[in-house]
C-alpha cells in the first residue's frame, strides 16, 4: 500500500466549515433575488454525453479541444463528460422534458463545473457557477431583465464598482459577412499573429479578437468591427437593449470587441467586470443564444429564442470578502450544554431536545470532561450561552445559563424560561 499522503486534486478545493457561512449567505441571496424576478430553480446532472457539449459549444473551441474532462463509460462505452458549463445542460433538460410546451421559461441553476485549466487565482478545475436562462423570449426586454437582475444581485450582495460592458454578435448572416472581412484583414497581417491565432484564422476568427497577447493588440484594435456589419434587425435589437438599460438607470459601456468563447451565442453579449481580481476580471458573462435549442436537437418547430448568463461563484465570493464579509452574520450556536452527573446527563438530553424543538441551536457536550474542560469547549464553539447542568439543577428541573459573549450574571431558571431568555437575546 502506498504511503503517499492523499490530497485534493490540484485546482479542486475543499470548502471548510469556517468558510461556508459566506457560501450560505451568497446562496440565500441568489435564491431570494431569482425568486423575486420569477426565475425557478432547475438542477441537472454533473455528467452529460460528450456530444452535447461538442454540438453546442463548438468543436473548434478551447473548452472542447483542451479543457473538458471526458472519459469512456466502462459499462457501455459511451463518451461522457463532466459538465464544463451549464447552459447546454439546461437546454437539454428543457427539451427532454418538453418544458417549452407549457410556455416560455425563466430558470436558474447552480453547481460545480469542470475544466482542465491551469489553476490560478479565480480560475480552478472544479469551479462553481450560478446561471440564469430565459427561453422563449425574442425581444431585447429579456436581455435587459437579465442584466438588471445582475445589478440587483450585486446590490444585495454588497458588491460595488462592477463595470458593465455590452456588445452584439449580430445574426448568423451578419457574422458571415463580417467573418469574410475579418479573415481577409487578418491574412494581410499574418506575420503579426501568434500560433494560436493562425490556428483559429479559418475555424474561429472571432476568438482571435479576444486574445490577451499584448503583441497582437495593434492588429486587433485595427480589425473590422462587427457593429459595422450588423443586419437591420440585429441593430434594432441592440439599440432597444441600450434604450431599456438607460431607462432603468443601468450604466454600461459598448465594447465592439466583446466576443464569446462558445459558438452558440448571437446578438446580445455582456460582461460584468472588476479591476480587483487581477487577470480574472470577468465576474459574470452572458448573452443571447437563439439557435441553441434547435442545435442541440429540438425540432425546427420547437426552436426557441433564449438569453442567459453565468457568474463565477468563487470570484463573486472573493469580492464579497474584500468589500463586505465583515457585515455578514455567522451562524453560531445559541447554547452549548454542559453536564456532569448521572441525573444531569439524562436531563441534558431532555434540555437540548426541548431547545431544538423551540427552534434554537443547541450543542450537547459529548464525552467526558470536568466542568472547567467543558466550559473551554463551550467558549471555543462560538455559542452565545453555556447551559450548565449538574445533578442539583437536574433534580430541580432547572438549568444555569451563563452568557459567553457579554458581561452578564449567570442565572438559574426552568426550561421554558431558559428558552424564552435565549430567544429574546
Amino acid at each position: 500500500m502506498s504511503s503517499r499522503t492523499l490530497q485534493a486534486i490540484r485546482g479542486m478545493n475543499d470548502i471548510l466549515p469556517d468558510q461556508i457561512y459566506l457560501w450560505e449567505f451568497f446562496e440565500q441571496v441568489v435564491h431570494d433575488c431569482m425568486a423575486a424576478f420569477g426565475y425557478r430553480n432547475i438542477r441537472m446532472p454533473i455528467v452529460e454525453q460528450t456530444d452535447l457539449f461538442v454540438r453546442s459549444i463548438g468543436a473548434v473551441t478551447d473548452i472542447v479541444e483542451k479543457e473538458m474532462y471526458s472519459f469512456s463509460d466502462q459499462l457501455n462505452g459511451d463518451s461522457l463528460t463532466l459538465r464544463p458549463e451549464g447552459t447546454a445542460s439546461c437546454v437539454r433538460a428543457v427539451l427532454e422534458h418538453n418544458l417549452l410546451y407549457a410556455g416560455s421559461q425563466r430558470l436558474y441553476y447552480s453547481g460545480a463545473m469542470f475544466r482542465h485549466e491551469r489553476p490560478q487565482k479565480g480560475r480552478y478545475r472544479q469551479f462553481h457557477q450560478v446561471g440564469a436562462e430565459a427561453l422563449g423570449y425574442a425581444g431585447p426586454d429579456i436581455d435587459a431583465e437579465l442584466i438588471i437582475m445582475c445589478a440587483e444581485l450585486w446590490k444585495r450582495l454588497g458588491i460595488s464598482n462592477l463595470r458593465l460592458e455590452i456588445g452584439t454578435l449580430g445574426s448568423a448572416a451578419s457574422r458571415t459577412v463580417h467573418r469574410s472581412r475579418l479573415i481577409g484583414y487578418l491574412e494581410r497581417h499574418l506575420g503579426k499573429l501568434d500560433d494560436d491565432a493562425r490556428r483559429r484564422l479559418h475555424s474561429n476568427p472571432l476568438r482571435i479578437l479576444d486574445s490577451k497577447n499584448a503583441e497582437m493588440r495593434e492588429v486587433i484594435d485595427g480589425a473590422p468591427r462587427l457593429l459595422d456589419d450588423l443586419d437591420e434587425d440585429s441593430l434594432a435589437h441592440f439599440e432597444g437593449l441600450q434604450r431599456l438599460l438607460r431607462d432603468q438607470g443601468v450604466d454600461f459601456e459598448i465594447n465592439p470587441r466583446l466576443v464569446r468563447g462558445l459558438d452558440y451565442y448571437n446578438r446580445t453579449v455582456f460582461e460584468w467586470i472588476t479591476g480587483k481580481l487581477g487577470a480574472q476580471g470577468a465576474v459574470c458573462a452572458g448573452g443571447r443564444y437563439d439557435g441553441l435549442v434547435e442545435q442541440i436537437g429540438g425540432r425546427a418547430a420547437s426552436a426557441a429564442p433564449a438569453c442567459g448568463f453565468a457568474l463565477g461563484v468563487e470570484r463573486v465570493l472573493a469580492l464579497i470578502s474584500m468589500e463586505s464579509a465583515g457585515d455578514i452574520p455567522h451562524s453560531v450556536p445559541d447554547a452549548y450544554v454542559i453536564h456532569r452527573g448521572e441525573i444531569a446527563d439524562g436531563f441534558a438530553w431532555k434540555t437540548v431536545r426541548y431547545l431544538r424543538d423551540r427552534g434554537l441551536k443547541a450543542i450537547l457536550h459529548c464525552g467526558d470532561g470536568s466542568f472547567k474542560v467543558q466550559m473551554r469547549k463551550a467558549d471555543a464553539s462560538g455559542a452565545r450561552f453555556a447551559i450548565i447542568i449538574g445533578d442539583d439543577e437536574a433534580q430541580a428541573g432547572e438549568i444555569s445559563i451563563k452568557p459567553l459573549r457579554e458581561a452578564a450574571e449567570q442565572v438559574r431558571v426552568g426550561l421554558a424560561e431558559a428558552a424564552d431568555l435565549l430567544e429574546a437575546s
